[in-house]
Protein backbone atom coordinates (compact mmCIF):
# COMPACT_ATOMS: atom_id res chain seq x y z
CA UNK A 1 0.00 0.00 0.00
CA UNK A 2 1.30 3.25 -0.68
CA UNK A 3 0.44 6.60 1.35
CA UNK A 4 1.66 10.24 0.81
CA UNK A 5 2.74 11.75 4.59
CA UNK A 6 1.16 14.80 2.85
CA UNK A 7 -2.27 12.56 4.18
CA UNK A 8 -1.14 12.40 7.31
CA UNK A 9 -2.56 14.13 10.09
CA UNK A 10 -0.70 17.20 12.25
CA UNK A 11 3.08 16.66 13.39
CA UNK A 12 3.98 14.22 15.99
CA UNK A 13 7.05 15.01 17.98
CA UNK A 14 9.65 13.17 20.12
CA UNK A 15 9.36 11.85 22.95
CA UNK A 16 11.39 13.21 26.15
CA UNK A 17 14.92 11.82 26.89
CA UNK A 18 14.67 8.90 28.87
CA UNK A 19 17.94 7.09 30.53
CA UNK A 20 18.55 3.05 29.80
CA UNK A 21 17.47 0.72 32.50
CA UNK A 22 20.08 -1.47 31.30
CA UNK A 23 23.93 -0.73 29.61
CA UNK A 24 26.18 -3.85 29.06
CA UNK A 25 28.75 -4.67 26.70
CA UNK A 26 28.86 -8.43 25.98
CA UNK A 27 31.77 -10.53 24.12
CA UNK A 28 30.30 -11.98 21.04
CA UNK A 29 33.73 -13.49 20.25
CA UNK A 30 36.34 -12.63 17.22
CA UNK A 31 38.07 -10.63 19.86
CA UNK A 32 34.67 -8.15 19.37
CA UNK A 33 32.37 -6.65 22.27
CA UNK A 34 29.38 -4.85 21.38
CA UNK A 35 27.78 -2.19 23.66
CA UNK A 36 23.75 -2.20 23.96
CA UNK A 37 21.34 -0.87 26.12
CA UNK A 38 17.82 -0.90 27.11
CA UNK A 39 15.25 1.77 27.80
CA UNK A 40 11.62 2.28 28.01
CA UNK A 41 9.19 -0.18 29.68
CA UNK A 42 10.79 -3.63 31.00
CA UNK A 43 7.78 -5.14 30.06
CA UNK A 44 6.92 -3.36 27.35
CA UNK A 45 7.12 -4.54 23.62
CA UNK A 46 10.58 -4.98 22.40
CA UNK A 47 11.80 -3.21 19.54
CA UNK A 48 15.54 -3.18 18.42
CA UNK A 49 17.34 -0.14 16.62
CA UNK A 50 19.51 -0.79 13.74
CA UNK A 51 21.66 2.45 13.44
CA UNK A 52 22.75 3.51 10.29
CA UNK A 53 26.48 3.69 8.21
CA UNK A 54 27.35 1.02 8.61
CA UNK A 55 29.64 2.83 11.26
CA UNK A 56 27.54 5.44 12.86
CA UNK A 57 27.11 4.10 16.19
CA UNK A 58 23.29 4.70 18.15
CA UNK A 59 22.35 8.34 19.98
CA UNK A 60 20.48 8.80 22.88
CA UNK A 61 18.04 10.67 20.18
CA UNK A 62 17.10 7.87 18.95
CA UNK A 63 15.15 6.26 22.25
CA UNK A 64 13.07 9.50 21.76
CA UNK A 65 11.09 7.96 18.42
CA UNK A 66 9.43 5.24 21.13
CA UNK A 67 6.89 6.21 23.89
CA UNK A 68 8.58 4.80 27.14
CA UNK A 69 5.29 3.83 28.73
CA UNK A 70 4.46 1.40 25.60
CA UNK A 71 8.13 0.29 24.72
CA UNK A 72 10.98 -1.53 26.42
CA UNK A 73 13.52 0.01 23.35
CA UNK A 74 17.19 -2.13 22.86
CA UNK A 75 19.62 -0.07 20.96
CA UNK A 76 22.85 -1.34 19.87
CA UNK A 77 26.75 -0.02 18.51
CA UNK A 78 27.42 -2.67 15.47
CA UNK A 79 30.81 -3.93 15.40
CA UNK A 80 33.56 -1.41 15.92
CA UNK A 81 31.48 1.45 15.83
CA UNK A 82 30.17 3.56 18.74
CA UNK A 83 31.45 1.65 22.21
CA UNK A 84 31.52 -1.06 20.83
CA UNK A 85 35.46 -2.69 20.50
CA UNK A 86 37.67 -2.56 18.76
CA UNK A 87 36.70 0.99 17.41
CA UNK A 88 36.86 0.91 13.74
CA UNK A 89 38.02 -2.67 13.74
CA UNK A 90 37.41 -4.21 10.59
CA UNK A 91 38.06 -8.12 11.08
CA UNK A 92 35.27 -10.36 11.44
CA UNK A 93 33.05 -7.42 10.38
CA UNK A 94 30.78 -8.90 7.82
CA UNK A 95 26.94 -8.54 7.63
CA UNK A 96 26.35 -11.96 8.88
CA UNK A 97 28.36 -11.29 12.05
CA UNK A 98 26.25 -8.08 12.86
CA UNK A 99 23.00 -10.47 12.20
CA UNK A 100 24.51 -13.29 14.49
CA UNK A 101 24.57 -10.74 17.15
CA UNK A 102 21.75 -9.42 17.44
CA UNK A 103 20.55 -12.77 17.62
CA UNK A 104 22.72 -13.16 20.43
CA UNK A 105 21.30 -9.89 22.08
CA UNK A 106 17.68 -11.01 21.28
CA UNK A 107 18.40 -14.64 22.62
CA UNK A 108 20.39 -13.30 26.20
CA UNK A 109 17.26 -10.92 26.85
CA UNK A 110 15.04 -13.85 26.10
CA UNK A 111 12.67 -12.39 23.83
CA UNK A 112 10.79 -14.52 21.82
CA UNK A 113 10.08 -11.82 18.65
CA UNK A 114 10.98 -8.28 18.79
CA UNK A 115 10.12 -5.37 16.39
CA UNK A 116 12.94 -4.01 14.17
CA UNK A 117 13.53 -0.18 13.69
CA UNK A 118 16.21 0.81 10.95
CA UNK A 119 17.22 3.40 8.68
CA UNK A 120 19.74 3.98 5.78
CA UNK A 121 22.29 0.90 6.81
CA UNK A 122 20.06 0.45 9.36
CA UNK A 123 16.91 -0.68 7.37
CA UNK A 124 19.64 -3.00 5.13
CA UNK A 125 20.60 -4.98 8.27
CA UNK A 126 16.84 -4.54 9.50
CA UNK A 127 15.78 -6.39 6.44
CA UNK A 128 18.80 -9.39 5.92
CA UNK A 129 18.31 -10.06 9.30
CA UNK A 130 14.12 -10.47 8.81
CA UNK A 131 14.91 -12.12 5.90
CA UNK A 132 16.79 -14.70 8.08
CA UNK A 133 15.04 -14.81 11.08
CA UNK A 134 11.52 -13.89 10.31
CA UNK A 135 10.00 -16.03 13.00
CA UNK A 136 11.51 -13.19 15.21
CA UNK A 137 10.05 -10.62 13.63
CA UNK A 138 6.82 -9.02 14.29
CA UNK A 139 6.64 -5.96 12.29
CA UNK A 140 9.80 -4.23 10.78
CA UNK A 141 9.84 -0.21 10.95
CA UNK A 142 12.21 1.16 8.15
CA UNK A 143 13.38 4.68 7.06
CA UNK A 144 15.56 5.59 3.92
CA UNK A 145 15.82 2.13 2.40
CA UNK A 146 19.01 1.18 1.07
CA UNK A 147 19.12 -2.40 -0.94
CA UNK A 148 22.94 -2.34 -0.67
CA UNK A 149 23.10 -3.02 -4.47
CA UNK A 150 25.70 -1.76 -7.05
CA UNK A 151 23.07 0.74 -8.55
CA UNK A 152 23.03 2.68 -5.09
CA UNK A 153 26.83 2.73 -4.54
CA UNK A 154 27.41 3.79 -8.12
CA UNK A 155 24.83 6.94 -7.79
CA UNK A 156 26.20 8.37 -4.50
CA UNK A 157 30.09 7.23 -5.71
CA UNK A 158 30.09 7.21 -9.39
CA UNK A 159 28.40 10.94 -9.99
CA UNK A 160 24.81 10.34 -10.10
CA UNK A 161 24.41 12.73 -6.80
CA UNK A 162 27.17 14.98 -8.08
CA UNK A 163 24.66 16.16 -10.37
CA UNK A 164 23.06 17.50 -7.45
CA UNK A 165 26.09 19.35 -5.80
CA UNK A 166 28.40 19.66 -8.23
CA UNK A 167 30.68 21.80 -5.96
CA UNK A 168 30.84 19.10 -3.18
CA UNK A 169 31.29 16.32 -5.27
CA UNK A 170 34.72 18.14 -6.92
CA UNK A 171 36.24 18.67 -3.92
CA UNK A 172 35.22 15.04 -2.89
CA UNK A 173 37.01 13.80 -5.96
CA UNK A 174 39.81 16.11 -5.71
CA UNK A 175 41.01 14.66 -2.53
CA UNK A 176 41.88 11.31 -4.89
CA UNK A 177 44.00 11.51 -8.19
CA UNK A 178 42.53 11.66 -11.15
CA UNK A 179 44.02 8.30 -12.58
CA UNK A 180 41.92 7.37 -9.62
CA UNK A 181 38.69 8.60 -9.76
CA UNK A 182 37.19 5.84 -11.62
CA UNK A 183 36.70 3.96 -8.65
CA UNK A 184 36.36 6.27 -5.85
CA UNK A 185 35.29 3.55 -3.29
CA UNK A 186 38.53 1.72 -3.78
CA UNK A 187 40.67 5.37 -3.81
CA UNK A 188 39.32 5.77 -0.62
CA UNK A 189 39.71 2.25 0.35
CA UNK A 190 43.50 2.62 -0.36
CA UNK A 191 43.75 5.87 1.89
CA UNK A 192 41.30 4.80 4.90
CA UNK A 193 43.42 1.84 5.14
CA UNK A 194 46.81 3.32 4.75
CA UNK A 195 48.15 2.28 8.37
CA UNK A 196 49.12 6.45 8.88
CA UNK A 197 46.50 7.40 10.90
CA UNK A 198 47.08 11.29 10.54
CA UNK A 199 46.01 10.30 6.75
CA UNK A 200 43.47 7.63 7.60
CA UNK A 201 41.47 10.50 9.08
CA UNK A 202 41.81 13.12 6.66
CA UNK A 203 39.83 10.98 4.28
CA UNK A 204 37.89 10.14 6.44
CA UNK A 205 36.43 13.49 7.22
CA UNK A 206 36.50 13.89 3.26
CA UNK A 207 34.08 10.85 3.17
CA UNK A 208 32.15 11.91 5.99
CA UNK A 209 31.45 15.50 4.74
CA UNK A 210 30.37 14.26 1.18
CA UNK A 211 27.46 11.85 2.85
CA UNK A 212 26.80 14.53 5.77
CA UNK A 213 26.62 17.71 3.26
CA UNK A 214 23.81 15.70 1.59
CA UNK A 215 21.62 14.04 4.30
CA UNK A 216 19.11 16.95 4.68
CA UNK A 217 16.91 19.03 2.04
CA UNK A 218 17.69 21.63 3.64
CA UNK A 219 21.40 21.32 3.95
CA UNK A 220 23.64 24.81 2.64
CA UNK A 221 26.34 21.80 1.46
CA UNK A 222 29.10 22.22 4.13
CA UNK A 223 31.94 20.47 2.90
CA UNK A 224 33.15 20.05 6.37
CA UNK A 225 32.44 17.41 8.75
CA UNK A 226 31.94 18.65 12.49
CA UNK A 227 32.26 15.34 14.37
CA UNK A 228 35.79 13.97 15.99
CA UNK A 229 38.24 12.71 13.79
CA UNK A 230 37.64 9.35 15.63
CA UNK A 231 34.12 9.24 14.78
CA UNK A 232 34.72 10.17 11.13
CA UNK A 233 37.56 7.44 10.94
CA UNK A 234 35.26 4.71 12.16
CA UNK A 235 32.13 6.11 10.22
CA UNK A 236 34.44 5.66 7.30
CA UNK A 237 36.42 2.96 7.41
CA UNK A 238 33.18 0.90 8.51
CA UNK A 239 31.68 2.09 5.83
CA UNK A 240 34.37 1.50 2.72
CA UNK A 241 34.92 -1.84 4.24
CA UNK A 242 31.40 -2.99 3.96
CA UNK A 243 30.83 -1.32 0.18
CA UNK A 244 33.99 -2.04 -1.01
CA UNK A 245 32.72 -5.93 -0.16
CA UNK A 246 29.20 -5.08 -1.37
CA UNK A 247 27.64 -5.98 1.79
CA UNK A 248 29.07 -9.24 2.07
CA UNK A 249 26.17 -10.41 -0.18
CA UNK A 250 26.28 -12.94 -2.87
CA UNK A 251 24.05 -12.61 -6.25
CA UNK A 252 21.76 -15.27 -4.08
CA UNK A 253 21.51 -12.87 -0.83
CA UNK A 254 20.64 -9.80 -2.80
CA UNK A 255 17.14 -8.35 -0.53
CA UNK A 256 14.57 -8.30 -3.54
CA UNK A 257 15.58 -11.68 -4.34
CA UNK A 258 14.60 -12.89 -1.12
CA UNK A 259 11.25 -11.28 -0.54
CA UNK A 260 9.16 -14.37 -0.51
CA UNK A 261 11.02 -15.22 2.99
CA UNK A 262 9.21 -11.63 4.25
CA UNK A 263 5.58 -13.29 2.93
CA UNK A 264 4.13 -13.47 6.76
CA UNK A 265 5.89 -10.19 7.96
CA UNK A 266 4.35 -6.72 7.75
CA UNK A 267 6.26 -3.23 7.79
CA UNK A 268 5.94 -0.27 7.22
CA UNK A 269 8.68 2.34 5.08
CA UNK A 270 9.00 5.90 5.88
CA UNK A 271 10.82 7.41 2.82
CA UNK A 272 11.90 11.27 1.91
CA UNK A 273 10.86 11.83 -1.33
CA UNK A 274 14.31 13.83 -2.19
CA UNK A 275 16.60 11.72 -0.01
CA UNK A 276 19.85 11.77 -2.51
CA UNK A 277 21.85 9.11 -0.44
CA UNK A 278 19.07 6.76 -0.84
CA UNK A 279 16.97 7.57 -3.81
CA UNK A 280 12.98 6.69 -3.52
CA UNK A 281 13.41 4.43 -5.96
CA UNK A 282 14.64 1.41 -3.93
CA UNK A 283 12.04 1.69 -1.07
CA UNK A 284 9.51 1.69 -4.06
CA UNK A 285 10.41 -1.30 -5.34
CA UNK A 286 10.73 -2.81 -2.05
CA UNK A 287 7.52 -1.86 -1.28
CA UNK A 288 5.87 -3.38 -4.73
CA UNK A 289 7.95 -6.37 -3.87
CA UNK A 290 6.57 -7.04 -0.43
CA UNK A 291 3.19 -7.42 0.01
CA UNK A 292 2.62 -6.49 3.76
CA UNK A 293 4.01 -3.27 3.75
CA UNK A 294 2.70 -0.03 3.23
CA UNK A 295 4.92 2.68 1.80
CA UNK A 296 4.68 6.08 3.49
CA UNK A 297 6.56 9.11 1.37
CA UNK A 298 6.88 11.86 2.91
CA UNK A 299 6.91 15.20 0.22
CA UNK A 300 9.39 17.36 1.58
CA UNK A 301 12.30 15.47 3.18
CA UNK A 302 15.45 14.05 2.21
CA UNK A 303 17.52 11.24 3.72
CA UNK A 304 18.06 12.18 7.58
CA UNK A 305 16.25 10.83 10.67
CA UNK A 306 16.15 14.57 12.02
CA UNK A 307 14.09 15.45 9.25
CA UNK A 308 10.70 17.21 10.88
CA UNK A 309 8.88 14.81 8.39
CA UNK A 310 10.44 11.66 8.55
CA UNK A 311 10.12 12.06 12.38
CA UNK A 312 6.63 12.66 12.64
CA UNK A 313 5.52 9.45 10.35
CA UNK A 314 8.37 7.63 12.61
CA UNK A 315 7.02 8.66 15.67
CA UNK A 316 3.22 7.95 14.17
CA UNK A 317 4.02 4.72 12.95
CA UNK A 318 5.29 3.66 16.37
CA UNK A 319 2.00 4.93 18.46
CA UNK A 320 -0.34 3.20 16.24
CA UNK A 321 1.50 -0.01 15.68
CA UNK A 322 0.04 -1.33 19.17
CA UNK A 323 -3.37 -0.44 18.19
CA UNK A 324 -3.08 -1.90 14.75
CA UNK A 325 -2.33 -5.05 15.60
CA UNK A 326 -3.86 -4.93 19.23
CA UNK A 327 -0.39 -5.80 21.27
Amino acid sequence: MYKSAGQMNAAQPLYPAIEPFDQRMIDVGDGHQIYFEQCGNPDGIPVVVCHGGPGGGCSPTMRRYFDPEVYRVILFDQRGCGRSKPHAGVEYNTTWHLVADMERIRALLDIEAWLVFGGSWGATLALIYAQSHAERVRHLVLRGVFLMTKRELEWFYGGGAGLFWPELWERFKAMIPADEQDDLIRAYHKRLFSGDQNEEVRYARSWSAWETALASIDSRGSSSFGGSGAYARAFARLENHYFINNGFLDESQQILSNMDRLKSVTGTIVQGRYDLICPPKSAYELSKNWKKSELRMVGKAGHAMSEPGITSELVRTMNMLPFRFGW
